[in-house]
């Protein structure tokens, strides 16, 4: 058995509804094995500037229905430096702290792996980001809520688009990633979606003209994964106005929209499992590695895999769009 006697927790990076479930599943877990829980705030700039308080079961009462994250988010350019992380590393040992937890997405899980082999220290990851893109995990935590906005504002804007007869291109986030735009293409009754993953491979744009916006159809709705491989939606928009001038193209950027609102029933019980299985896998002495989830069970990612591999996109998805868009 290990000897962890306390545990600290941060959320870095981007925000996602979740994340709070999840900062309460880790706190109350871990009280419950007997372990301490230290809350540090600002993600690993508060690591640096030693911005920790212990938890007690009430800190994280009331918090579950909450979006954001209570332990605030914040960019660190010192943690990227080997000076920053050795006083980040100071801190953990003054604060007594024998292991981490880390919520966040890609960026915060590399800085934890680079943490993690530096001082050889006890760290397991959640998957919390609303761009469901790390490779090793069905989901990832603010997923479902994100694509659930994106469904409610999309069937907002196609009561305009379906008035007005217009070609509207609705910009979601994802950075590199087009799970966000596909499945809201699928769950909003879209036209398209025109996603990273497929750009090098096919003209998106012209295949959807060419496709023809049904002349059946009195409004067309196209979903855009924010990314420089696509250029976004306004780019997009300003080659319909170039090549195809007949249309009449509006653009909606959903922005930070997407990030906020309390998390959907799913976010809650994902987080709420993830959490708990942190403590266990900090228990059984696992390190270096991501909770995720795969066919509704638990597993664990060593960092280096979630990490490096791209999680491919399911073509099936694509083909069931286009099938279901005539």
């Amino acid at each position: 058995m290990t000897q962890i006697k306390c545990i600290g927790i941060l959320t870095s990076g981007g925000d996602a509804p979740g994340m709070n479930a999840a900062i309460r599943a880790v706190t109350r877990s871990a009280i419950y094995s007997g372990i301490t829980v230290k809350g540090i705030y600002r993600g690993y700039r508060g690591l640096i500037t030693d911005e920790i308080v212990e938890f007690k079961t009430q800190n994280v009462s009331n918090i579950i229905q909450m979006g954001g994250t209570i332990l605030k988010t914040a960019r660190c350019k010192e943690f990227q430096t080997p000076e920053g992380r050795q006083l980040a590393y100071d801190v953990i040992k003054h604060e007594g702290i024998d292991a981490l937890v880390v919520i966040g997405g890609d960026g915060s899980l590399t800085g934890a792996r680079i943490f993690a082999t530096e001082f050889n220290f006890p760290i397991v990851g959640l998957p919390g980001t609303i761009d469901n893109d790390l490779f090793g995990t069905d989901t990832t935590i603010g997923y479902d809520t994100a694509l659930n906005t994106i469904m409610e504002c999309v069937d907002k804007i196609r009561d305009t688009a379906t008035s007005h007869e217009r070609l509207f291109f609705i910009e979601v986030m994802g950075r590199d990633a087009g799970f966000l735009a596909l499945n809201g293409a699928i769950a909003t009754g879209a036209e398209a979606a025109i996603i990273p993953e497929i750009s090098t491979e096919v003209d998106q744009l012209a295949e959807l003209i060419q496709n023809g916006f049904r002349k059946s159809k009195n409004s067309s709705i196209v979903l855009v994964a924010e990314s420089p491989i696509t250029g976004g939606a306004m780019a997009l928009a300003e080659r319909v106005k170039k090549e195809y001038p007949g249309y009449d193209v509006r653009v909606t950027i959903l922005g930070h929209l997407q990030r906020g609102g309390s998390p959907t029933a799913h976010d809650r019980i994902l987080a709420s499992r993830m959490g708990a299985a942190a403590v266990d896998a900090l228990l059984e002495d696992q390190r270096n590695v991501m909770i995720g989830i795969r066919n509704d069970e638990i597993v664990y990612v060593p960092f280096s895999k979630a990490i490096k591999n791209d999680k491919p996109i399911n073509r099936e998805l694509l083909n069931t769009l286009r099938r279901l868009s005539i």
